[in-house]
Parts: C-alpha cells; sequence; structure tokens
C-alpha cells in the first residue's frame, strides 16, 4: 500500500499511487494583489492563481476548509470534500471549528467527489493539501481533468517540509483571501502555538532520552512514520523530541511497513498512535499479541496522533500542547 492510501483511507484501502518528494525548503512566495480590481496567489507548484477580485466561492479539503474557517473566512467556504461527518452526524476531528452543516460536503470519503454538485456550487477557488507533485489532496485522479476546468486551484505542499511552513504558507492565502491576521483571535492562537512550542521543548529538557515513535496500525501491518518526511513529525524534531527514524521507508520514503510479528524491530517509550477512524485503535489492537507486547503499550505510554493534522496555528498549538504533556508524563523504559 501506497503512503497516499495509509493516509486517506486507512489499512483497508488498496491503492496504487506510489509518493514521490514534494514540497521545498524554499515555498514560492504569495503575491496577493489586494485592490478591489485584482487577486492572485503563487502556490507550492509554483502556480499562479489571478482573478478580477479575491475569490468569495472556496471550495476545499475538509481539513483546508477548517483552516480557512479558523482565520474567519468561513463564509468564503461554500464546499468541502474529505472526511467531514460521522455516521452519527458529528464533525470529523479534522473539520475544526468549520461549521459543517453550512457547507456542501461533496464527498465524505475518499474517493468520492461529486462533479454535479461541486460545478453547482459555482466555485472560483479550489485548495487542498499536496503530497506528491502536482498531485491535489483528495481529488480523485479519474476525474481530476474535469475538476480542475471548474475553477483555479491551490496547493499547499504538506511534506518534507516542517509544519510551520504548511502552517505559514495557509495563513498567507488567508490573508489573501481576506483575513486579518492581527485579528485578536488568530493573534492569541498564534501565541498560544509558540508557547506550545516552547513546552516542548522545555518537556524534553526536563525529561531527556524519551524515544517517539509514531504509527498507524492495520490488520497486516504496522506503519512506522519518517521523521525525515511527515511535516508534524519534522518539526517534532526540531524542537528536540528524539523521533524514531524507520530504516527502510518504502515509495516516497513516508513509512516503513512492519508485519506485526516485527512489530518490536525498535525501542520506544512513547508511541503516538494514529487516532482517525481509518487506523485500528488501541482497543482494536488488543487481539495482536506483539502489539500487547510492546514496552510503550504495557506502561501505558500511548497517546493518540493525526497524521494530516490541520495547518493553523489553532490547529496546531493543542497537538504541541498533548505532546509536550505526554513527554512530560512518560518514564523511560529498558
Amino acid at each position: 500500500m501506497s503512503r497516499r492510501g495509509l493516509f486517506a483511507a486507512g489499512g483497508s484501502a488498496v491503492l496504487t499511487l506510489a509518493l514521490a518528494a514534494c514540497g521545498s525548503s524554499d515555498p514560492a512566495p504569495s503575491t496577493a494583489g489586494q485592490s478591489a480590481k485584482s487577486w492572485s496567489f503563487t502556490d507550492d507548484r509554483k502556480e499562479t492563481v489571478t482573478a478580477g477580485a479575491a475569490p468569495s466561492r472556496v471550495v476545499a479539503f475538509t481539513g483546508t476548509a477548517a483552516v480557512l474557517a479558523d482565520y474567519g473566512l468561513q463564509q468564503k467556504v461554500v464546499g468541502v470534500f474529505g472526511e467531514t461527518k460521522r455516521a452519527d452526524g458529528s464533525p470529523e476531528p479534522q473539520a475544526g471549528d468549520l461549521d459543517v452543516n453550512k457547507v456542501t460536503i461533496l464527498g465524505n470519503v475518499w474517493g468520492e467527489f461529486n462533479i454535479e454538485k461541486y460545478a453547482a456550487l459555482r466555485p472560483e477557488l479550489l485548495v487542498t493539501h499536496m503530497y506528491d507533485p502536482g498531485a491535489l489532496w483528495y481529488v480523485p485522479d479519474e476525474s481530476k481533468d474535469k475538476i480542475v476546468k471548474l475553477a483555479p486551484t491551490v496547493a499547499v505542499s504538506v511534506a518534507r517540509v516542517p509544519m510551520t511552513e504548511p502552517i505559514e504558507r495557509y495563513a498567507a492565502l488567508a490573508e489573501s483571501l481576506g483575513a486579518d491576521l492581527t485579528a485578536p483571535k488568530v493573534a492569541e492562537a498564534k501565541a498560544r502555538f509558540e508557547a506550545a512550542a516552547e513546552s516542548v521543548r522545555k518537556a524534553v529538557a526536563d525529561n531527556p532520552g524519551i524515544k517517539v515513535l509514531a504509527a498507524s496500525g492495520s490488520p497486516d501491518v504496522l506503519y512506522v512514520s519518517n521523521p525525515e518526511v511527515n511535516t508534524d513529525l519534522m518539526y517534532f524534531t526540531q524542537l528536540g523530541v528524539d523521533v524514531v527514524k524507520p530504516e527502510k521507508p518504502g515509495d516516497g520514503g513516508y513509512y516503513e511497513n512492519l508485519s506485526w510479528e516485527n512489530a518490536d524491530k525498535y525501542d520506544a517509550d512513547l508511541i503516538l498512535l494514529d487516532n482517525r477512524g481509518t487506523a485500528l485503535q488501541p482497543k482494536d489492537l488488543t487481539s495482536k499479541p506483539s502489539w500487547a507486547k510492546l514496552p510503550a503499550v504495557g506502561a501505558g505510554q500511548v497517546v493518540g496522533w493525526d497524521p494530516v493534522p490541520r495547518f493553523s496555528y489553532a490547529g496546531a498549538a493543542p497537538i504541541l500542547e498533548n505532546l509536550a504533556s505526554a513527554i512530560r508524563n512518560a518514564k523511560k523504559l529498558g
């Protein structure tokens, strides 16, 4: 299974797209015409989108729409795609503070995108993540050509760069669309993020030597994620966290596949476990004897982890706060 299959649809999906490196340590600068007569933005494909005015009808991947809502742009988001609502009607975690009842859901699972509904929304801009070069996250490959003809698209790199870069890029996009980055809510979120980052640094300094493993469970495989590629893990290491680096990552370098018999290949004091509904959760893993034997599991040092975080200061601050708490409370094992 490809990395895209794992992070898009969990262990149950079988996809054939091989993920290549994407992004750059030097993202393309945004350019935003702030007059009432013109608007432009250069995305991470180095493609410049222009319009007579800032788009007011935006369709976005749900996690991206949530970012725009964090910057006060909920009213511009008319449609979303990607996991948005759970079976009981409650919002998926990646929806953040987005009011999911005020947007049209074009697709609620991987591979689902209703083109007719999309066209009816009269979209002026589509925005989503980019993991592999040129690919639009959660826009189905088989219908991509039809979708991109209906409105301009913007893609932001969210791989092989530390988490702060997509956060800054989405902030720049939001500002170009009319967000006020000096608004109290935004300023408070940024201050909280910066304080949370410092709390991670302090937790590492106060409790040194804690080795962290980031993983996702499927029926047949334990995926060990690579901090040299995954944007949040890359940033964690910049803050001093000792994240396990898999020796043999597969295509794209995102993770190593371990059979459950080899689940103990890497020593870890703390496990960050994919907490999405598409991945096996601790209660689901009780049937795996090798899981129960892991020292971190036996010590109760397993915490939830979202491999596709919300790339805003408001979305990322709680992630860092939870990481700091987990490191602070972890005990060195073995």
